[in-house]
């Protein structure tokens, strides 16, 4: 009895965001995944009249060339996750080897380091990818996902060299040092291990960043070209008759505040978590 009562208090409370979260993060990534398989109609087929309202054979409606809205809600998600996931990969790749390194250099190139992260971090993630995807030949997914990449990794890489340089003034790594361990060595068995639970709460809140400005970045014309259907796609197109079928922006525009709220959701209950485990360490 006990142990059941400690397993409902650890998970009650404060963590009931951390179940909200999950709840709404995991319809997305499901609804995601199964588009992979599975979609109502063919993304590019006219399968309705334009413009109807949502009903039992289109769930979501139909845009203003008679495609279901429902299925490039569900294609939507696919593109969302695909950006989000891969943008946090490339902008943890490029931001944590930098901030590592920016916490073991000199201190001459250390405060280089520190102030060419403000200086980017100065310029919003948007602009930087815009500007990214405005040099590249031509607007495409992977443009849009490296352009994103790139305007995370600074957010990363000055939050990777503090956490790095507070881990470096523990007695265990001069322990470390003594017993003859290298650098590498206490980067990959003390650092990454110990900065990596508080990282990737913040590695979370970019993800929710990045689906954002891809959003944006497509709303432009600037993300995922025709056919893809990534939401902010779905929001350009729809304006123009927001007035006479408003489901065609309300939709994805809630999808777009379901996955982004279901994250931080998500992760302030890891953050509430960890600083438990922190109080009672």
């Amino acid at each position: 009895m006990s142990a059941s009562k400690s397993i409902l208090t650890r998970f009650s409370g404060t963590n009931a965001t951390f179940w909200l979260g999950l709840l709404l993060v995991g319809t997305i990534t499901l609804t995601g995944l199964l588009s992979l398989v599975w979609t109502p109609y063919d993304l590019s087929d006219m399968v309705a009249g334009r413009l109807e309202a949502p009903s039992w054979q289109h769930w979501a409606g139909s845009d203003r060339l008679g495609r279901d809205l429902f299925t490039q809600l569900m294609i939507g998600a696919q593109i969302a996750l695909i950006v989000g996931c891969s943008a946090v990969a490339i902008g943890a790749a490029i931001g944590v080897t930098t901030g590592i390194l920016a916490a073991f250099a000199t201190r001459f190139l250390d405060d280089a380091l520190a102030a060419f992260f403000d200086i980017l971090i100065a310029f919003p993630t948007l602009l930087t990818a815009m500007l990214v995807v405005a040099a590249s030949d031509e607007a495409s997914l992977g443009t849009a996902i490296l352009a994103l990449g790139i305007g995370l990794s600074p957010i990363v890489g000055r939050i990777t060299r503090l956490l790095t340089k507070q881990v470096l003034s523990q007695d265990y790594i001069t322990a470390a040092r003594v017993s003859g361990s290298s650098w590498p060595s206490i980067v990959f068995w003390h650092i990454l291990p110990n900065i990596l639970p508080f990282l990737g709460v913040n590695l979370a809140l970019q993800f929710g960043l990045a689906v954002m400005a891809e959003a944006s970045l497509s709303y432009l014309g600037l993300g995922a070209p025709p056919p893809n259907a990534s939401w902010g796609r779905m929001l350009q197109e729809a304006q123009g008759t927001v007035y006479t079928a408003p489901w065609g922006a309300i939709l994805p525009g809630l999808a777009i505040f379901a996955l982004v709220i279901g994250v931080n959701l998500l992760t302030d209950g890891l953050r509430d978590r960890l600083d438990a485990s922190r109080r009672q360490v």
